[in-house]
């Protein structure tokens, strides 16, 4: 399977606004935290285009990322793949590229997941640490040249 990434625009907010939605929901609920407005807020309140990127897998747009600088380095802040589409390997192929990218760049990364959510399980089996545990979310971080 072919996966790309590809430069999202500002006008994509939207839409991956809606994606984001649809790939929390399950988490959310488990949690009895599903409220739509406040998941779509959480991507919209800092959307910006240049650190958002489209997940395309055989030419189709199944999911998004978004990696950003931040003071430890790099925050993995969203990745989301739509429900159709999980559990194909793109989620693993979309963290190799971001892993690359990374070691290149010789920073950090850091990633929140919601307690709860099956991300916890695929953070750590990607070479993630768990550094910090809140109310709501759990927060790992990956060294420079420490993925898979």
């Amino acid at each position: 399977m072919t996966i790309t990434l590809e430069p999202a625009a500002p006008e994509d907010a939207e839409s991956l606004a809606d994606l984001r939605l649809l790939a929390m929901r399950e988490s959310l609920e488990r949690l009895h935290r599903f409220d739509p407005q406040r998941a779509r807020q959480r991507l919209l309140g800092n959307f910006a285009a240049e650190h958002t990127r489209h997940v395309v897998a055989e030419g189709k747009r199944v999911g998004l990322v978004v990696v950003r600088p931040c003071e430890e380095g790099l925050l993995l802040d969203h990745l989301y793949i739509h429900p159709d589409h999980q559990r194909k390997g793109i989620g693993a192929a979309v963290m190799a590229r971001v892993f690359a990218e990374a070691d290149l760049q010789e920073k950090r990364l850091r990633v929140g997941a919601l307690k709860e959510s099956e991300s916890n399980a695929f953070y750590l089996r990607h070479g993630f640490r768990l550094v910090e545990q809140a109310e709501w979310d759990n927060y790992y971080v990956r060294d420079v040249g420490r993925g898979r």
